[in-house]
């Protein structure tokens, strides 16, 4: 077994890890970026280590600096949790000629399973059912027009080659679709995983996403733990999970089906450690989707079922341990459910919701679990995913632990912060989720939504007053006799606590928490004034789709402002003539500001006769 860690993550992936690496005695390492110096994951590692500035690409994508810390740290191996560097081979590949153990499959794994196209390609000659649909990319958008309507068929889904998550994921139900799919998902996929390449499924209509949990060590063993429904989702991206899925619990023989094609996809790249096969499920068929080449998001609702912690397993696997269970030693027993507890409101499409906690209470009592990166005056920011934590229950039954979960979210406190508590609560208790439907309906219906929004003035961010001062002040202190400068960075000791609203003169620097600019009403923008389009979310604009003067009807598509690794489209709250826009492309844009102002065509005709007859150009 490895003697120290380095977890290249942060969050509750971080502190997960970080946990069942106390269990198993190895010590841990976090790393952090500049906003993160005081989250739970680095102050419950053994030791942390600062990476760079708030950017992911400064700070937890940056290689070169995770191995420097690596080997600063004395680390002998390297868990990355999901997201981030999770599946990226080259990562891997890097830590291994550093004589660094990457926790996770092999890199050739990673690369065979990271390129949709080729890990469809594997499945499909190792006689594994896939979606129709192309095994080789699609190069470019006549080539998409020819397949759709000669092989596939509408409606097509778009994908990026590289894609997973939700990201790089469009659907095209005819010709007129297909330009702006191809483009978004090219899009998606060149920001995201630094490749344009896409390829084209045939979308099937309101399937079950069913996935199966498979843990490989390098003894020859390739178990499944059983499936999980992930069928829940928005925007292609997961919000409920449960295991085991209903629909394989009703037909006889499905649970060993879908495992055996897990294992043999597993097998057919020679995996190691935590991995997953997506597929989605109808009519009775169960076709493969990808493989997610890491720990999932959703991995609790399994250990719940299963009693096996799947990510001490994944550590002793890369230890080169086998695997301490066999296939024989897995029986699903009860059931599980999982809500992620994201910082969003769904009431405006699920709009990200980005802002700094006040109080904070956890639900707790038989069943309950709660993984989670946050405490009271942690910041949710927009530079990362919007997951404030997992909420997981497990009861002897689906109903019961449907009960049981209702009864954790009324538990859960979370004060001056919207999340998705509320729409949890009202899904739970709808004749779609008792039937264990999909829930589609319900996600896409914007009146039902809207039903959920918070009443107005009951979510006041938590201001200054309550927003913690961070300090940073140098001091010179002797170790055993040698001298160093040190700087330290954190809130005020008593003596030099702000009695009256100034910072001590000590202070190189102060910063207390900026307010969070008041949240516009409004689905897809919010209405400063009848003719003003107000930013619902703070973020960074990432493309403006119309120009000054040009006329727009309402719901038309303004821009799409990338937010918590999502991207929102923006839509015209009117119709009328765009008048002022003064927003641009790849700029940081407040919840709050305004993107545009939309007037009807004679009011504008007005307003720019009395502009010219004041003397104003």
């Amino acid at each position: 077994m490895f003697g120290k860690v380095l977890v290249a993550n942060r969050g509750e992936i971080a502190v997960r890890i970080i946990r069942a690496l106390d269990e198993l005695g190895v010590a841990s390492v976090a790393v952090y970026s500049e906003i993160d110096r005081d989250a739970p994951h680095v102050r419950r590692a053994g030791d942390a280590y600062l990476l760079g500035p708030a950017p992911a690409a400064e700070s937890y994508l940056d290689v070169e600096r995770l191995l420097e810390v690596a080997r600063a740290s004395g680390a002998e191996a390297v868990h990355p949790g999901y997201g981030f560097l999770a599946e990226n081979a080259p990562f891997a590949r890097a830590c291994e000629e550093a004589g660094i153990v990457f926790i996770g499959p092999p890199a050739a794994a990673i690369e065979a399973m990271g390129s949709k196209t080729r890990a469809r390609e594997l499945m499909q000659a190792a006689g594994v059912p896939i979606v129709p649909g192309t095994t080789d990319p699609v190069a470019t958008l006549d080539d998409a027009r020819r397949i759709a309507r000669e092989e596939i068929g509408y409606p097509v889904a778009v994908k990026a080659a590289g894609g997973g998550g939700g990201k790089g994921f469009r659907v095209a139900n005819g010709d007129s679709e297909l330009p702006a799919a191809f483009e978004g998902a090219a899009r998606e996929g060149e920001k995201f995983f630094s490749d344009p390449t896409v390829y084209l499924e045939r979308y099937l209509d309101d399937p079950r996403h069913v996935e199966v949990q498979v843990l490989c060590d390098a003894h020859g063993h390739f178990l499944h733990l059983g499936e999980r429904d992930c069928s829940v989702q928005r925007r292609h991206q997961k919000l409920i999970e449960e295991s085991p899925a209903p629909v394989v619990d009703a037909i006889e023989g499905m649970r060993e089906r879908i495992g055996k094609i897990a294992t043999d996809a597993a097998r057919a790249v020679d995996y190691r450690g935590a991995g997953t096969i997506e597929g989605l499920f109808q009519d009775g068929e169960y076709f493969f989707l990808e493989m997610n080449t890491r720990v999932q998001v959703e991995h609790c609702v399994t250990e719940m079922t299963t009693g096996i912690d799947i990510v001490k397993e994944g550590i002793r696997a890369a230890a080169g341990e086998p695997l301490s269970f066999g296939q024989e030693d897995v029986v699903l027993r009860g059931h599980a459910i999982e809500c992620r507890i994201n910082a969003e409101d769904a009431s405006k499409n699920f709009a990200p919701a980005p802002g700094r906690i006040g109080s904070y209470r956890e639900p707790a009592g038989p069943g309950v679990r709660v993984d989670s990166g946050v405490t009271a005056g942690s910041e949710i920011s927009p530079m990362y995913d919007p997951m404030v934590s997992k909420l997981i229950v497990w009861d002897a039954d689906r109903e019961r632990a449907t009960a049981r979960m209702l009864r954790a979210l009324r538990e859960y406190e979370i004060e001056g912060l919207r999340t998705l508590i509320p729409f949890h609560t009202a899904l739970l208790q709808t004749r779609q989720w008792h039937d264990a439907e999909t829930c589609r309906d319900l996600i896409e219906d914007r009146t039902w939504l809207e039903r959920l929004a918070f009443p107005t003035g009951d979510m006041q961010p938590v201001g200054d007053e309550a927003a913690p001062v961070t300090l940073e002040q140098s001091y010179t202190v002797e170790v055993s006799g040698r001298r160093f400068d040190v700087k330290v960075i954190g809130p005020p000791s008593g003596r030099d606590a702000r009695a009256n609203g100034s910072a001590p003169a000590s202070a190189v620097r102060a910063r207390s928490a900026p307010r969070r600019a008041e949240r516009k009403t409004g689905a897809a923008g919010g209405a400063g004034g009848s003719d003003t389009l107000s930013s619902p979310l703070q973020g960074n604009m990432w493309k403006v789709l119309v120009e000054p003067g040009a006329t727009v009807a309402e719901g038309q598509l303004i821009c799409i402002i990338e937010a918590m690794k999502m991207e929102n489209e923006i839509t015209a709250h009117k119709a009328g003539v765009v008048a002022e826009l003064p927003i641009r492309e790849g700029q940081p844009i407040a919840a709050g500001a305004t993107i545009a102002v939309i007037r009807a065509p004679e009011e504008r005709s007005r307003g720019a006769g009395r502009q010219d007859a004041r003397g104003y150009s």
